[in-house]
This record gives structure tokens, C-alpha cells and sequence, in this order.
């Protein structure tokens, strides 16, 4: 059935609806700019209740497998696409996306131009939207635009429990602060032979240290990091104690708990082709990248923090390290998923710390 997508300003973009009248969607809308890994989005928690739009034409072609998941579920909001295949060809497929969407209940809006709507969100900024059907009355649509977009999402994406992920003998102790942890950086830390157990987002430093780690990783998830003044206490706490390592969210969160500053980006930085460069070695990399916030550069002066990478789209800060602790943290993704694995090695320097901090 027809349907449209209504940004906050009034512009609307139209399209089909996949999943009849009741698929609507309310949220912040954002694009993604990689060609592929549309189950690894759907599924990454840091798009928790955002309204995505993938910038590649054809979505869906090679069908869905559960291995592919990064999460228990997916926490998007909605979906807006070109082209939705539902003849799609892989020896891997278990569903294909239609089929998908559907077992998730994820609002759908295809046969969208994308490219004006990435053209929109790009030079306005991101802003909030409704999915909804073509027949839905104006005092529905107002009421959806009225609804505040939620904040400190991570409550709705982080392990309810804590559970822990055994290596073999005489692995290295990491405990991870869940703030949407994605499964590929599990993998990536059992892989360097970690035990890594994973706790929840408001878990103390108290009972983090209680675990007796060798690090501590902060992970990636969705939100302003302001939203969660009570995690970034907690991690105050912790710097000095043990190395530590963040990503994205735990990035930001890792900086404001060592007296720097956040800020919201127009659009944000969202997509597996995004290229950052290593001050330390001067090479680039091309990155998986999924984040509306970043730390504000001039907030570093006179801190013990020297940036270490930057992007090189819009030269924002993409990671610092600690002038004197074992403390080091991107705002990308190393272990990608989807994207290249161009800074997989940052894993290596963290196992290092820990294995300095256990001698």
C-alpha cells in the first residue's frame, strides 16, 4: 500500500509500505552510506528507535541469516529504502528481508528517492519523522510529530543480566560495560583469547572492580552520551584502576568522564566507508562508522588527552588516548561488521595494556 515518510519541516518523501496501515514509525531520521551489511544495521542497537535510510539503490538481495545478527533484536525504528528485493540469491539465506522486516514487525517505506532524501537530511541536519500510511488523518500524524524523541536509550538496549564468555586457560579478564554492545566485538575479543564478561550499563565501579579484571572496555550504543550522567560517574571512578578501552558511545562517555565535551553532529557519521586518519603513523583508514555525537576538540585543552585519530570528512575528533594511563578510545568501529577490517589492530594495543597491568 502506499505510504510517506513527513519530516518535522513538513517535507514529505512517498513511497510503499510494507506491513499495512499499522506499520507506522516515529523517530529521528538518519542515513547510512554502505553498500551492504542491511542486517548488521538492523540490528546494531546504537540505531535504537531511529528512522534509517539506506543510500544504496537495491536492499535485500542476498536475504537474511541469523548469524548476521549483532543483537538479541532489532531496536531500529524504522526502515526507508530505494528498491526492497524479494528474490534475493545466497547459499547463506535463511529469510529474505521482506520476511525479515516482518518476523521483526520493522515499518518499511521502499520505492523512496533516497538520494533527495539523503540530500535533505544532509544539508538541513537530522530531524525527526513519521512513517505512516498515505491515508492516515493530519490529527494522527500531529500527534506522532508531538511525541518527544526519548532519550537515554541505553536503558532499552543493554543486558538486562550480567553473563560472562569463558576463553581458554589463562585468558585476560575484560569486563565490558553493555551500552548496546554489538556481537562482533565479543567475537573480536574472544578471539585475542579474553574472557569477557559482559554487565550491565548501570553497573557501579565497585562491582566492576569486584570481577578483579585486567581491563575494562566501554562499549558502543545509542544517544546522546549527556543522557547517562550516571554511567559516565561510574566510569570516573574507574580511570587509574585498570586499563580501559571505548568505542563510539563508550568513546564519548570515556571523554566526559575526563572533563572534556560532547557535541551533537549535523548528521552524524553513519556508514562502512568512512576514512580516518592515524596521527600516530600518519596512514589512513577506511572505517565502519555509526554515531550522531563527538568530542569537541577544544574541550581537550589543558587535559591529559591527546588526539590520535581524525576524520578526514569533516576533521572531527575519532580518538584520543590518555597522556599517562592505559586509556585509549575511537568513535569508529574496529571490528566492523559490516565494513572493512582496516582497525582491527586497535584490540591489539588494548590486550597489550592488560597484559602490562597483569605483570
Amino acid at each position: 500500500m502506499k505510504g510517506k515518510l513527513i519530516l518535522e519541516d513538513g517535507t514529505t518523501f512517498r513511497g510503499q509500505l510494507f506491513g499495512g496501515s499499522n506499520a507506522t514509525a516515529e523517530g529521528e531520521v538518519v542515513f547510512n552510506t554502505g553498500m551492504t551489511g542491511y542486517q548488521e544495521i538492523l540490528t546494531d542497537p546504537s540505531y535504537c528507535r531511529q528512522i534509517v535510510t539506506l543510500t544504496y539503490p537495491l536492499i535485500g538481495n542476498y536475504g537474511t541469516a541469523k548469524q548476521f545478527n549483532q543483537s538479541r533484536k532489532s531496536f531500529v525504528g524504522g526502515l526507508v529504502i530505494g528498491e526492497l528485493c524479494d528474490k534475493p540469491s545466497s547459499s547463506s539465506m535463511e529469510k529474505t528481508l521482506p520476511e525479515y522486516l516482518t518476523a521483526e514487525k520493522i515499518p518499511c517505506l521502499y520505492d523512496v528517492d533516497t538520494r533527495a532524501l539523503t540530500k535533505k537530511l544532509r544539508s538541513a541536519g537530522t530531524m525527526k519523522g513519521v512513517i505512516v500510511s498515505e491515508y492516515a488523518s493530519q490529527g494522527t500524524i500531529n500527534d506522532m510529530m508531538k511525541l518527544p524523541i526519548r532519550k537515554n536509550v541505553v536503558e532499552q538496549v543493554t543486558a538486562p543480566v550480567a553473563y560472562t564468555l569463558d576463553a581458554r586457560e589463562g585468558a585476560l579478564n575484560v569486563v565490558t560495560m553493555d551500552f548496546g554492545i554489538k556481537k562482533n566485538i565479543l567475537d573480536a575479543l574472544r578471539k585475542l583469547n579474553c574472557r569477557v564478561t559482559v554487565v550491565p550499563a548501570k553497573t557501579t565501579a565497585e562491582e566492576i572492580l569486584a570481577l578483579k579484571p585486567d581491563g575494562i572496555f566501554l562499549s558502543n550504543g545509542p544517544g546522546d552520551p549527556k543522557d547517562v550522567p550516571e554511567v559516565i560517574s561510574e566510569v570516573k571512578k574507574l580511570i587509574g584502576t585498570r586499563p580501559i578501552f571505548g568505542i563510539c558511545l563508550g568513546h564519548q562517555i570515556l571523554a566526559l568522564a575526563m572533563g572534556a565535551n560532547t557535541y551533537k553532529l549535523k548528521f552524524g557519521h553513519r556508514g562502512c566507508n568512512q576514512p580516518v586518519k592515524d596521527l600516530r603513523t600518519g596512514k589512513v583508514y577506511i572505517t565502519s562508522q555509526n554515531h550522531g555525537y563527538a568530542v569537541e576538540e577544544k574541550s581537550l585543552k589543558g587535559l591529559p588527552i591527546k588526539v590520535t585519530h581524525v576524520s578526514l570528512n569533516d576533521g572531527t575528533v575519532e580518538g584520543v588516548r590518555h597522556a599517562e594511563l592505559p586509556i585509549t578510545s575511537v568513535q569508529y568501529h574496529p571490528e566492523a561488521a559490516p565494513g572493512p577490517n582496516d582497525s582491527v589492530k586497535l584490540f591489539d594495543e588494548f590486550i597489550e595494556h592488560m597484559k602490562e597491568f597483569r605483570a
